[in-house]
């Protein structure tokens, strides 16, 4: 099936105006369509602030059936305006059927958005959005070219072209990967590098294939993350896969610290980093922060646990020595990080608090799923159904979806606190966000 290609109509939608701005003076309201900006077609939200940088913008703007023309005289950077994003049918999904893609084992019936795969450059520019670049149109790998789209975040998985066809479940377009790289790398174009591990697929002799054919094309390359395959227990008629064990995740550890000594020594870089859920399976501790060399792609699992413990070190300094008012608190996680999460909370010392640190099982999935994320609003429920929760529960603001703050089965946090019976409140996931929460006030 070939993926549906975005931009079949053309213009980016106003979703709000700042009344007192550029935009909102120049007559421009919620709901219009910018189709044009001083002659210059827009397609999207990237062609939008590509054409935008003039200090006048005459706008063609479609309202209500209707064109009209609408000058923008700009009094500064900011325009007073913001964008809609995308909408599912103007994005371009992805054609290939990956042996470990994490949408094809989720469980059915869950809201149709969960199902959608994304495989478009723009999104990968705007958002970090991981692409395969397996059906980049030529027309689009020049627009990337010519409008400096950078960075991108590339979808690798394996440099070998005929296992990456096979990971990528051996889809119609058949395209060698490396070439496109070089040719971003050649127009300017930065990019970072992800490699889903597979043991038994792209690990060993493969893996360390994929990460020096990618440092050959340092510094456009920038990163290479090697992040463990997640696999749910929903996984029916799909090839079989297995998690690494503890002592794979260990000589990998080692493998990786190689490598990095080796890069640094002739890029400059360490150049390949490792997910934190492998340091965490191995039971290994993790990197200093200064090995991760300024967390380039923590968005991706690299080094966020290392970001965190470092700000929770620094956060529980300014923790009082009590409370005014004894506080009793649950704190849920998922089951990979909790032991180093009562680790942390039970070195905090502070007079008449007390929290209680609970994992929860992801039976909504199953499988080797142990993250935060990906908790559910019913397994968090099944878990505290029963138990002393005190005056509140925290619950991991990154397992929420669509902002809408839902979970990924549609419960909300206030379903679950009716059901409960105490205030259930996300906690968006930095150490002064947790201990303000902790502490029940406004971050330390």
């Amino acid at each position: 099936m070939a993926p549906r290609r975005g931009g079949d109509e053309d213009g980016v939608v106003v979703g709000a105006v700042a009344r007192d701005g550029a935009a909102g003076r120049a007559g421009l309201r919620p709901g219009d369509r910018i189709t044009a900006i001083n002659g210059e077609r827009v397609r999207d939200v990237i062609d939008f602030h590509f054409n935008a940088g003039e200090a006048r913008l005459t706008c063609a703007v479609e309202r209500e059936g209707q064109t009209t023309g609408l000058t923008v005289v700009r009094r500064g950077a900011d325009l007073g305006l913001e964008l809609l994003g995308p909408t599912p049918g103007e994005i371009s999904t992805c054609a290939n059927k990956c042996v470990f893609c994490f949408i094809h084992q989720l469980p059915r019936g869950m809201r149709k958005s969960l199902y959608v795969k994304d495989d478009d450059f723009r999104l990968s520019f705007l958002h970090g959005n991981y692409i395969t670049l397996t059906d980049l149109e030529e027309s689009e790998l020049r627009r990337i070219e010519t409008q400096r789209l950078s960075p991108l975040y590339i979808s690798v998985h394996a440099t070998d072209p005929e296992l990456r066809h096979r990971l990528l479940g051996e889809p119609r377009v058949k395209r060698d990967l490396m070439p496109i790289m070089a040719r971003l790398a050649r127009g300017g174009i930065r990019m970072h590098a992800q490699i889903v591990l597979c043991p038994g697929w792209n690990d060993g002799p493969q893996l360390e294939r994929s990460i020096r054919e990618l440092a050959a094309l340092h510094p456009a390359v920038a990163t290479t993350a090697v992040v463990p395959v997640g696999l749910t227990a929903h996984r029916e008629r799909l090839p079989r896969l297995r998690t690494l064990t503890v002592d794979e995740a260990r000589e990998l550890v080692r493998t990786l610290a190689g490598w990095q000594a080796e890069m640094r020594a002739r890029l400059g870089t360490r150049f390949v980093w490792g997910g934190d859920e492998l340091y965490l399976q191995a039971g290994l501790p993790l990197p200093a922060a200064s090995v991760y060399e300024g967390f380039p792609v923590a968005e991706d699992g690299i080094g966020l646990v290392r970001r965190f413990e470092d700000g929770w070190a620094r956060a529980r300094r300014r923790a009082p020595v009590r409370l005014a008012h004894p506080r009793a608190v649950t704190v849920v996680t998922g089951e990979m990080y909790a032991p180093r999460l009562r680790r942390l909370l039970g070195a905090l010392e502070v007079e008449g608090l007390g929290a209680r640190v609970v994992p929860v099982a992801n039976r909504w999935f199953g499988g080797s799923i142990g993250v935060a994320g990906l908790l559910t609003g019913a397994d968090i429920q099944a878990a505290l159904a029963g138990s002393a929760l005190g005056a509140e529960v925290l619950v991991p603001a990154v397992a929420l979806r669509d902002g809408a703050g839902v979970f990924l089965d549609d419960l909300t946090p206030a379903d679950l606190s009716s059901a409960l019976g105490v205030p259930v409140t996300p906690v968006e996931p930095t150490a002064r966000a947790l201990l303000a929460s902790l502490l029940g006030g406004a971050p330390a």
